[in-house]
């Protein structure tokens, strides 16, 4: 990303891009108050920063058949930083695999699969977790609903 500071403008922008990303760009510039061209300009800037990094469709995963959603906390034997990228990198592979997060504390890896089923979630985890030299611990939490906020998250400010 770009050192370049966000103003007022460019958080609007994001804002009203987080809640729709479909929004025309004439009706994004009379939102925040800016010419087409120049909210134009501003969101390719945004885009070439890295600032926005994709425009994506939120699918409701139960019409591709994906009934059970789950969180697979995962702690490994190593921690060597290949070793790391590589289990990512495989994970993210899987089509089950919705997201993966590594993190901090207790586990060091929570991976967000949908499967149609439990016994998917059960074959999934047995093959692709249970049973690696890598793995000390995999613990499986359902999850029962799943909400996304679309509001820009607390302590993201403009400057002056």
């Amino acid at each position: 990303m770009d050192s370049r500071e966000l103003d007022r403008i460019d958080f609007e922008i994001l804002a009203a891009l987080r809640k729709n990303a479909r929004l025309p760009n004439n009706r994004l510039a009379e939102r925040v108050g800016v010419a087409p061209s120049t909210c134009l300009e501003r969101v390719r800037r945004l885009h070439a920063d890295g600032v926005l990094r994709g425009f994506h469709a939120e699918i409701d995963h139960r019409a591709l058949g994906i009934h059970l959603q789950a969180m697979i906390a995962v702690r490994l034997t190593r921690h060597r930083r290949d070793q790391v990228d590589a289990f990512h990198d495989e994970l993210l592979e899987l089509p089950e695999v919705l997201s993966v997060y590594h993190v901090a504390g207790e586990n060091d890896v929570l991976v967000h699969v949908g499967v149609r089923d439990s016994d998917a979630l059960r074959d999934l985890v047995l093959e692709v977790f249970v049973g690696r030299p890598d793995m000390a611990h995999v613990e499986t939490s359902l999850i029962f609903e799943h909400a996304r906020t679309w509001k820009l998250p607390r302590g993201a400010e403009p400057i002056g």
